[in-house]
Parts: C-alpha cells; sequence; structure tokens
C-alpha cells in the first residue's frame, strides 16, 4: 500500500491488523513533509519527537493486545486554531505568536483519545480572516499541484499537507467556506457539519481564561482522503462534550444511505454573467448525466 496517500480508514486497519506499525505510517508522513513542505508551506509546527513518541505507544499498546481505537497510530495534523497542550496555537496572528494552551480542547482530546498520533499545525490564514492562507507568521502556503497558485483559506495548510500526502486527515473550521474552498481548490474532501454540532470550545484562542469568543456561525469538520473518512472523523468530534453549552443534546448517528432513485437534482453548468472554465462546465454536465442513468430525476436550473 501506498502509506502516505492511503486513507485514514484503509491506515487503522492496517495498524490494527499489524500489516504496519504506526511508527512506518508516521514516517511515511513525516519523508513527505520533508520532501514537500519547504516548497508548499503547509505545515508550520512539527511535533517530530512527541509523535514518535505516541506512535511507539501506539505499536507497543498492540503488541500487548490492547483493543486498538478507530484511529489507532494514525498521524494527522490540526489547523493552527485549535488549542493543544503543549503546542504554540497563532492563528497567524502576531500578538498570539508564543500562546501556548494549558490544556486539549474537547476536540483534540477525542482525537488522541482514539488513538490518533498528532504530528503538527498546518497553516491558516490570519485571523483565520482570508481566503488564502497567508499570514507574517508563517507566510503562504501555496497549491501542490501548482505553487504559483493557492491553496485557498482558511484551512489552506490542512488542505495542501493532505493533497501532498502529509498527513491521513485534519480538523479544519469554517464559516465561509474555509474547509470546503481549500479542499476543492486541493482537490481533498471537507465537510461543514451542520452549527452546533461539533464543540467550539478550544476552537480558537482565548487566552488568559478568556470568555468564548467564536459562538455562531463557525463549525468544525474534517478534511480527508475519503467521504468514509469524513463519517469516521465526524462521529469521533461530533456530540456534547460538557464544554460548550450550544452544543445540541442529541446523539450523532451513521451517515444515512441515499438511493439514488428518490432524489431530483437541480444543476447548472455555468452562471449569467459569469465566466466558467470550460472543463468544469463539463463536469458538472458529466455528473448530471450520471445521477440521471442512476434514477435520479435531473433539471437544468434555470438561473436569473
Amino acid at each position: 500500500m501506498d502509506i502516505a496517500f492511503s486513507s485514514t480508514v484503509e491506515l487503522a486497519a492496517a495498524i490494527a491488523a499489524r500489516k504496519i506499525s504506526a511508527v512506518e505510517a508516521l514516517d511515511a508522513h513525516l519523508a513527505q513533509i520533508d520532501a514537500h513542505n519547504e516548497a508548499v508551506n503547509a505545515v508550520i509546527a512539527l511535533d517530530r519527537e512527541g509523535a514518535h513518541s505516541q506512535a511507539k505507544k501506539a505499536d507497543a499498546a498492540l503488541a500487548r493486545g490492547e483493543a486498538p481505537g478507530p484511529l489507532h497510530g494514525v498521524p494527522f495534523t490540526l489547523k493552527d486554531t485549535h488549542e493543544t497542550a503543549g503546542m504554540k496555537t497563532t492563528v497567524g496572528f502576531p500578538p498570539f505568536a508564543d500562546y501556548v494552551a494549558r490544556q486539549d480542547s474537547p476536540v483534540v482530546a477525542r482525537l488522541k483519545a482514539a488513538g490518533g498520533v498528532l504530528m503538527a499545525k498546518t497553516n491558516v490564514a490570519t485571523m483565520l480572516s482570508d481566503w488564502q492562507s497567508n499570514n507574517p507568521l508563517f507566510g503562504r502556503t501555496s497549491n501542490p499541484w501548482n505553487l504559483q497558485r493557492t491553496a485557498g483559506g482558511s484551512s489552506g495548510g490542512a488542505a495542501a499537507a493532505l493533497c501532498a500526502g502529509m498527513m491521513s486527515f485534519d480538523v479544519g473550521t469554517d464559516m465561509q467556506d474555509s474547509i470546503r474552498l481549500p479542499a476543492s481548490f486541493c482537490g481533498v474532501y471537507g465537510l461543514k457539519p451542520t452549527e452546533h454540532r461539533v464543540s467550539l470550545a478550544g476552537a480558537f484562542p482565548d487566552p488568559e481564561g478568556a470568555a468564548r469568543s467564536v459562538r455562531l456561525m463557525s463549525c468544525l469538520g474534517p478534511l480527508a482522503r475519503s467521504v468514509e473518512d469524513l463519517s469516521l472523523i465526524y462521529q469521533i468530534i461530533a456530540g456534547p462534550d460538557g464544554h460548550d453549552t450550544d452544543l445540541a443534546p442529541v446523539p450523532v448517528e451513521d451517515m444515512p444511505k441515499l438511493d439514488p432513485k428518490t432524489l431530483r437534482i437541480a444543476f447548472a453548468s455555468s452562471f449569467p454573467g459569469f465566466p466558467v472554465a470550460g472543463e468544469i462546465s463539463a463536469a458538472v454536465e458529466n455528473l448530471a448525466r450520471r445521477l440521471q442513468s442512476a434514477g435520479a430525476i435531473v433539471e437544468e436550473a434555470k438561473l436569473p
């Protein structure tokens, strides 16, 4: 298997079956960082020693016969907005350049408890407020497909690192396309969940125990290599946690399986007054045909 470009689900299964070790999985992703991060500038805080320690502990636990968690030994990164104990959280903002949280945010704690091996933080737009990932502390993240292009923002470091095989998943934030835009620019998968389903506690630096500054509109969600990965990670991080009192006290259900024959879909391959690349129009039209062949009712939308 190509470890660096395997999905989270594939890596977790291979490690649990002891087909590969957690250390091997980590080293494969570290090799990608060493080979490509200088050009892409996606990873901005690498805890190589700490990650190796975590990976060795994961392998030792399996050797003792302990039951693996759903992310056991899987290397991952986090957008540089999540508060993490022992690692800086800067959101690309000079006044936060040396800020280190006293404890992990609930989302970080859940990922670690599931067995994930935290490797690094990934680059962002300053204060998460731009559609590209560029800031005074770490500079600009480039798109791995074309270094002259942007990886998008504000989760651009996460999407670019995933695209370049530097890890298997990340958790971004999304208020105005901050997950979806970089995912589409870099050709990976991203999910903006329904608001108030994933805890925002510790999802933005609030030094000195200040009241939580982000409460509305922003959502935390995974970036990964497949829809199955998105589903797995979402189910781990979603749900009430006792810290974010805005979360709905309802269970996290399995992703429903949709029958295309029950769907009615409208599509538009272009927008009046705006140029659309021919490849994009063709891709949309091809998808519409495939959905129709699968049994969905498909109609071309008449846009104003």
